[in-house]
C-alpha cells in the first residue's frame, strides 16, 4: 500500500482553525505559505516582547472558523471570521480600517482575559517558530485512538499534512531522512512534542481529553507527527504519493 497524501491545510492565523487546501506549491525553506501569518498578540507594553493568544489559554478561539483569499500584490489579503455559521467579520488585515475591525472584533471576543487587549497583527519570523511543514500519520492516530478509546479529530493537531498507508509511528523512523511529496523534496527534522492546546475539541472548543498524557501513559513520549524542512520546491497535491527522495 502506497502511502498518500490525504489532506493539505494552512491557518493564516495562528491559534485559530485552518482551511483544507486541495493544491500548494512549496519553495525551500519556507512553510506553507500564508501558514500563520497573523496572530492576535498581548504585552504591548514598552520593551516587552509580545505573547500571543493561543488554544492552550483560551478555548474559546475554536468557537472560529475563517475563509482567507491571499488576493494579490494590489488588492492584499481578505480574512471572514465566522461563529456558530454566522459571519462576523470581514476585513483586509493589511490595511487600517481592516486592522480596526479585527481588533473591535477580538477586543469584544476575548474581554475578561487576564492577557489584556488583544491585537491583531502580521507577525514575522523572528516572532514565532520559524515555519516548517507539520506532518500527521493517519495510521498513528488510529493507534492512538486505540489507546484513548474513542476517535479523536486529527484537526486537534494542527497539521499542515495529513498522510496514510504508512505503518503507525512510521514517521518516527523519517528523522533526518528526506522524503519526496508530490513535486517537492522534503527533510524530516523533529517529532512533535504535543502541549495542552490539543485538548480543545475544534468542534465543541471544549477542553475534552487530556492528549499529552494519554500519549505517556501510552506510548511513553508525548509526540504526535513530525516536522519537515523544505529542501526542494513544487507543487504538492491531495492523493500525491509520499516516499523516499
Amino acid at each position: 500500500m502506497s502511502t498518500t497524501v490525504e489532506q493539505i491545510y494552512r491557518y493564516p492565523v495562528k491559534g485559530l482553525n485552518g482551511e483544507p487546501l486541495e493544491r500548494v506549491m512549496l519553495t525551500p525553506g519556507e512553510g506553507i505559505p500564508e501558514d500563520r501569518r497573523y496572530a492576535i498578540a498581548y504585552g504591548r507594553g514598552t520593551g516587552a516582547k509580545p505573547g500571543f493568544f493561543e488554544l492552550t489559554q483560551e478555548e474559546r478561539l475554536a468557537q472560529l472558523r475563517i475563509a482567507y483569499d491571499p488576493g494579490d500584490n494590489s488588492g492584499g489579503p481578505t480574512l471572514t471570521i465566522s461563529r456558530q455559521g454566522r459571519q462576523v467579520v470581514t476585513a483586509k488585515p493589511s490595511d487600517q480600517t481592516g486592522q480596526m475591525l479585527l481588533n473591535q472584533f477580538f477586543a469584544g471576543f476575548l474581554a475578561g482575559s487576564p492577557r489584556g487587549t488583544p491585537a491583531f497583527k502580521e507577525i514575522g519570523q523572528e516572532a514565532a517558530r520559524p515555519a516548517p511543514v507539520s506532518l500527521i500519520n493517519l495510521a498513528s492516530l488510529r493507534d492512538f485512538e486505540r489507546v484513548a478509546r474513542q476517535p479523536v479529530d486529527p484537526r486537534r493537531f494542527r497539521a499542515n499534512i495529513l498522510i496514510d498507508g504508512l505503518p503507525a509511528w512510521g514517521e518516527f523512523a523519517w528523522l533526518d531522512r528526506e522524503i519526496r511529496i508530490g513535486g517537492a523534496k522534503l527533510k524530516i527534522i523533529e517529532r512533535i512534542q504535543r502541549c495542552a492546546a490539543t485538548n480543545v475539541n475544534p468542534q465543541t472548543a471544549e477542553r475534552d481529553m487530556n492528549i499529552p498524557l494519554t500519549l505517556r501513559k501510552g506510548f511513553g513520549h508525548m509526540d504526535m507527527g513530525v516536522y519537515a524542512e523544505v529542501v526542494e520546491g513544487g507543487e504538492i497535491t491531495v492523493g500525491d504519493t509520499v516516499g523516499d527522495a
